[in-house]
């Protein structure tokens, strides 16, 4: 029969035992770091952009086409030479830094403190570039590697293991990022690690706390996207809503293949040139990008956080093909191989999507349908439904919408996965992969026994 806990013994054990407060001590350390580290690349991020849109507006705005493509190409070269574990989103990089039989010399190809700050700055230089790319990605790799730098104070009897380390970080980074600490705690447990030991929980909640703390105190606790007015939501909003859910989960889910495909090198030809002439490649893919910007007046560059406020707030004129300009912007600043993000530009185009139905259809929930098609694409996208609506619903305060952003996001998701496989886990594989190259069939053949005979 199981005893009740004794309260004093539990207490006296508990400040008995010195070294674990000085263990959630250097935790809470950490976990402020890394909450500092995502706001300074918060303030970094934002401050290039600036820079780039007053080259934008400069003359007409046709500098961008020799200052992006450079650009691209430099940052593309700096990756490559200084930092190849920066390149990309950054979630991948730390879901497959959690694989158990890695060598630590091997998972500091993905996390460490020289990549955070590799991150920090050549994403900077990202969006001083102009290119179609978030940060919130990358904050996930920045905290985690901050948080994961703790583990060398712990001996192996220590009950923080780096494992823990890594999610909380990660969890830490979407919280500060996002302002949206739900979403932190959720991410963890949908994205980074499919199981959650009882005891990492607390390290979570502490390192999301600490980490959010930072960026509060350094923007003050506002929604990201403000808060939107919504309508009485009806039966008339349910074809709007279930066609916003469903455009988002076809298109979602072949971003995420296309993705997949270009990022693991599965359109070979292309793929070769990559490999052949990846500088030269960059510039090209910058070009492109800065084409598309001034076609568009400037609305794919960047993230794309303004255009989803003014959407949200009624007054964007955005222009016809937004939505497929977009697209392409975002998958080709991926596929060049600068670091940088998906999450916001995800937002950005499910945005455009919800801004499109409700046009076509004359609706007037448009902020609903906005916000809708923002939580439907990022869940087609990332395959992970529960973190999407609840990013959404705490960056525009839309309480009042949870069950529409859950159907929404649930709905797309379940399209998605008909079309591609999950995105971040198929990259954290590849990269798995490229780091231990699995054994020739042949010597698998002979370290294993035969089989029996029937």
């Amino acid at each position: 029969m199981q005893q009740e806990p004794d309260f004093v013994q539990n207490l006296r054990q508990e400040f008995g035992e010195g070294w674990r407060w000085v263990e959630r001590g250097i935790v809470l350390a950490y976990a402020a770091a890394a909450g500092l580290c995502v706001v300074g690349f918060t303030m970094v991020a934002e401050k290039a952009f600036d820079w780039f849109m007053h080259i934008y507006h400069w003359q007409g705005g046709w500098a961008v086409l020799l200052w992006t493509p450079c650009l691209t190409a430099a940052i593309v070269w700096a990756t490559r030479r200084w930092a190849p574990g920066a390149a990309g989103s950054g979630i991948p990089q730390v879901m497959a830094a959690q694989e158990t039989a890695l060598h630590d010399q091997e998972r500091s190809r993905f996390v460490s403190l020289w990549l955070s700050a590799s991150k920090i700055t050549l994403a900077g230089f990202g969006f001083l570039a102009g290119l179609s790319i978030g940060r919130e990605g990358p904050s996930v790799q920045v905290a985690a590697g901050v948080m994961h730098h703790a583990k060398r104070w712990f001996g192996p009897r220590s009950g923080i293991t780096g494992h823990a380390l890594l999610v909380a970080g990660g969890a830490a980074g979407i919280a500060a990022a996002f302002n949206a600490p739900l979403a932190g705690i959720v991410f963890a447990i949908e994205e980074l690690s499919r199981k959650l030991e009882a005891r990492a929980s607390g390290l979570i909640i502490a390192a999301i706390v600490l980490a959010g703390l930072m960026g509060v105190s350094a923007f003050g606790n506002l929604n990201y996207f403000g808060r939107i007015q919504v309508p009485s939501l009806d039966w008339h909003a349910l074809l709007p809503g279930i066609c916003v859910a469903l455009s988002c989960g076809a298109l979602g889910g072949l971003f995420a293949k296309l993705m997949a495909a270009s990022l693991t090198g599965a359109p070979e030809r292309l793929n070769r040139i990559r490999a052949q002439y990846p500088i030269r490649f960059a510039a090209v893919g910058g070009l492109l990008i800065a084409v598309i910007g001034l076609v568009t007046s400037g609305a794919t560059f960047g993230a794309g956080s303004e255009e989803v406020k003014h959407m949200l707030a009624g007054e964007a004129e955005m222009p016809t093909l937004y939505v497929t300009l977009k697209f392409i912007a975002t998958w080709l600043s991926a596929w060049v191989g600068v670091p940088g993000g998906i999450f916001a530009p995800s937002l950005s185009i499910g945005a455009g999507v919800g801004h499109n139905v409700s046009l076509m259809m004359g609706s007037d929930i448009a902020p609903a349908l906005i916000a809708m098609g923002m939580a439907a694409f990022l869940a087609a996208v990332t395959q992970a439904p529960l973190t999407a609506f609840i990013i959404v619903m705490e960056m525009v305060d839309g309480h009042s919408m949870v069950l529409s952003l859950m159907a929404a996001a649930m709905l797309a998701s379940l399209v998605s996965r008909m079309i591609a496989r999950p995105l971040y886990e198929t990259l954290a594989n590849y990269m798995l992969a490229q780091v231990r190259p699995a054994e020739p069939a042949s010597t698998q053949a002979a370290v294993q026994p035969p089989a029996s005979s029937p």
